[in-house]
């Protein structure tokens, strides 16, 4: 079947029934005037509501002229005959439409003005015998199958009446959340960076590795109960690197290499408690050490990106659990220039290029530095990490040179996404207030 094609059909009127018969009014008021002229006003009782259309038809064709005797309501209108013959063209014309099957293209519009012709737009369609055409009918397969699909041999040569090409509905299946997909991107720009990436798969750590290997003290606010938390079973971890573990309690209780340390009795029971890391720099502290106990140091560069926990007031920026980033880099005579310009490199390259350092004090880092970026939505500066060069008392109980600096900081993977996607609560990004259907709209983050 092709496709449809508009055709016109002219169906005649009564009135052009009327022509086809007897001529067209004009004609027929041409034919109703004797030599001598005829009042007007007789012809009224012959013709009607016709009369002025047929008057004026005949007027404009020269036929016939129209003259007043007399003034004012006495007046009088005379028609008399102009021309000696006519041609009746507009009957003819309507003849060769209606009669003859002729196409006079240019009198249709004026017929069909007249009232004389109704146009009809119809749809033609053109059947041509198709591939399965043939004298028995063969019933077309409407739906597919297991046991066909088994024995496809015999249904090939088979008609269907499927649609092929029609798109399947969509599947059910999951959508990358906007922290997936930054996290990727915050990934790749590490890896391309030249950063190696750390194991984070344990959220447990020991207090050891979370807090006293990176030299903070015992008796630190953090390690309260209103900042960590604390894990009910199993409580204490059994295992640690007790050689290692002796030359941190030295640097804690006593100091060393230029240092007074905290001089305070280090706990054991205190190092053994098993928490939710608070950070991921417990990863670093792993990983240094592991550094440390190499034949021979080479300076690298490492990075991680996981969920920590920290005993927080949820508000529109915080929450109790989240997820950082945290890169650092081990070499020699690092310095506090270079850590500020890895750090501007990483965020210049996902877009955000307004920063600003501000001095900071932490227990592992001197000197140290808080980041904040600038919110456009919330039109101000948001903290979105920390920073600073590790200190001595922190690496110098690894085992690594004294000459060998490192310089680390962490961001919030939450607070950078809130900005690359326009969030100006947390909330909306995680937690029970988040709108599903934003999870399988949100676009891919792009960085500039």
């Amino acid at each position: 079947m092709s496709a449809p094609t508009t055709e016109d059909l002219y169906d005649t009127t009564e009135e052009g029934k009327i022509v086809l018969t007897q001529g067209s009014p004009e004609a027929r008021l041409f034919g109703a005037i004797p030599e001598g002229g005829i009042k007007r006003d007789e012809l009224v009782q012959v013709f009607g509501n016709s009369l002025a259309p047929a008057q004026g038809a005949a007027l404009k064709n020269g036929w016939i002229e129209a003259k007043k005797e007399g003034t004012g309501k006495e007046a009088i209108v005379f028609l008399h005959r102009k021309a000696t013959e006519i041609v009746d063209t507009a009957k003819e014309d309507l003849t060769k439409i209606v009669v003859e099957g002729q196409k006079v293209t240019k009198e249709l519009d004026y017929l069909v003005k007249r009232k004389w012709l109704v146009k009809k737009s119809i749809k033609v369609f053109s059947l041509d015998k198709g591939a399965m055409f043939g004298k028995i009918a063969v019933k077309a397969i409407t739906e597919i199958t297991a046991d066909m699909l088994s024995s496809w041999e015999q249904w090939e040569n088979t008609p269907f009446k499927i649609n092929f090409d029609a798109l399947g509905k969509a599947p059910n299946g999951g959508h990358l959340h906007p922290l997936q997909k930054v996290r990727q991107e915050f990934r790749h720009i590490f890896l391309e960076l030249g950063y190696e990436e750390m194991p984070t798969n344990k959220w447990v750590e020991s207090s050891f590795w979370n807090f006293d290997s990176l030299f903070q003290p015992q008796q630190h606010p953090a390690r309260d109960m209103h900042d960590t938390f604390f894990l009910e079973h199993p409580k204490s971890t059994l295992t640690l690197p007790e050689d290692y573990v002796a030359r941190v309690r030295e640097m804690h209780e006593t100091g060393g290499h230029g240092s007074i340390g905290w001089r305070y009795e280090f706990s054991d029971e205190e190092m053994r408690k098993n928490v939710l890391r608070t950070h991921t720099t417990a990863v670093s502290s792993r990983m240094l050490y592991k550094l440390a106990e190499q034949e021979t140091f080479k300076p690298m560069k490492y990075f991680s990106i996981d969920r920590v926990f920290r005993n927080e007031t949820v508000d529109s920026t915080h929450l109790a659990e989240f997820h950082q980033i945290e890169g650092l880099v081990a070499d020699y005579d690092i310095t506090l220039t270079n850590l500020m310009g890895s750090i501007k490199e990483f965020f210049a390259r996902i877009g955000i290029h307004e920063l600003r350092f501000k001095p900071a004090y932490n227990p592992y880092t001197e000197p140290s530095m808080e980041i904040f970026g600038y919110h456009p939505l919330k039109k101000t500066w948001m903290e979105i990490g920390n920073s600073g060069i590790f200190r001595p008392e922190m690496l110098l109980p690894m085992g690594l040179p004294p000459n060998v600096s490192v310089a680390a900081w962490g961001l919030s993977l939450e607070r950078p996404t809130m900005i690359m996607y326009g969030y100006s609560k947390i909330a909306s990004l995680v937690g029970h207030k988040v709108d599903l259907k934003m999870i399988n709209t949100n676009p891919i983050p792009r960085f500039a």
